[in-house]
């Protein structure tokens, strides 16, 4: 593998090894829930709680930044990214 080249996981996902570890993944997750559903559902309430801040965490960090010089004019600058909702 060529160490200049950035990991993509589309093309990691194309490789045998990437297969093979999804399927296995896919049968351990199948297994884990019908024979453990009890357990699973148990946990269920906790990762969503967990789920909340680790969301929060990582949607709010594709934002520029909140510096003081963005607040100075009161209106986006052209070098910001935009947003588009």
């Amino acid at each position: 593998m060529n160490k200049s080249q950035p990991f993509q996981l589309g093309a990691w996902l194309q490789t045998r090894t990437g297969f093979v570890t999804v399927i296995f993944l896919l049968i351990a997750a199948f297994y884990l829930i019908t024979e453990h559903t009890a357990h699973v559902f148990g946990v269920l309430p906790y990762a969503l709680l967990l789920l909340c801040p680790l969301l929060h965490l990582f949607m709010h960090g594709g934002h520029a930044g909140h510096t003081s010089e963005d607040k100075s004019n009161g209106s986006p600058s052209d070098d910001a990214p935009r947003h588009v909702h």
